[in-house]
């Protein structure tokens, strides 16, 4: 083989490897580039994503003068069908909440009777707690009824997270003047949201730890809702084990069924 062949051979494994290199850096470069708000908030859409949620929960509702804990199991198919049995405590045990699109019935095992309640149900906080059910459902939509921005990076429960101010669309029908979420960047986890009222005052504030493997997928199992300015008064909730998609007939999820479901 002559010189100037064994340096063109030389020159052009030099260009190929260069080129790999280039390829690479360029990878690497879209790898790490900050994704967008929306982006964000999809990955952590995905992480709840499911045709059908069965999970089993306990509930602490503290106070200044009293302290209250419930266990529950809930179904869920979708974000129109829900119910909830509770579990503890015995004076409570038996009791049946469902949701049917915008339908809310109360099922009492001593009477047992079957009430409607008042679809505002939905927005107001729920059987004596710090939370709502559109509060938690609504969590599940964000891309769908917020514009989002990614406004820094802030650390919660041990995690460096995206922070997200969100603003509502025109025509959202939505309860929230602003949202401030923290999604942590490893797992696409929501660990913290700030909830505001349309004077852009915070509400509560809600912080989510104790991540680990339910159903499959890696979860916050515990979350903390705390009202502004309201000094020992919080709601926690603990999520014992959760099944996703699983198939559950949409007969589950009528009133007629209520005097039924057993946990």
């Amino acid at each position: 083989m002559s010189n100037t062949t064994k340096y063109n051979l030389s020159r052009l494994w030099r260009t190929k490897v260069l080129g790999i290199a280039m390829l690479g850096g360029i990878a690497i470069s879209m790898n790490t580039a900050t994704p967008t708000a929306e982006q964000i908030l999809k990955q952590a859409e995905q992480k709840l994503s499911a045709t059908s949620l069965i999970a089993e929960m306990d509930i602490t509702i503290t106070r200044p003068r009293w302290t209250k804990n419930m266990s529950l199991k809930t179904w869920a198919k979708g974000t129109e069908y829900a119910v909830a049995y509770i579990t503890g405590p015995d004076k409570d045990k038996g009791t049946v909440y469902l949701k049917s699109g915008n339908d809310v019935y109360n099922y009492l095992p001593k009477i047992k009777k079957t009430v409607k309640l008042p679809a505002t149900l939905l927005s107001q906080n729920w059987m004596g707690t710090d939370m709502s059910t559109d509060d938690l459902v609504k969590l599940t939509q964000l891309t769908q009824d917020y514009s989002a921005t990614v406004s820094g990076s802030k650390m919660v429960s041990g995690r460096d997270c995206y922070e997200i101010t969100l603003t509502p669309k025109a025509d959202a029908d939505v309860l929230w003047g602003k949202l401030v979420t923290c999604i942590d960047k490893k797992d696409y986890i929501q660990l913290k949201t700030v909830f505001y009222d349309e004077d852009l005052e915070a509400v509560n504030t809600m912080v989510a730890s104790e991540i680990k493997n339910l159903g499959g997928k890696m979860i916050a199992s515990k979350m903390v809702m705390t009202p502004a300015g309201k000094a020992g008064q919080s709601t926690k909730v603990v999520y014992r084990s959760m099944t996703f998609n699983k198939t559950i007939p949409s007969a589950f999820f009528t009133k007629a069924n209520m005097p039924n479901v057993k946990p």
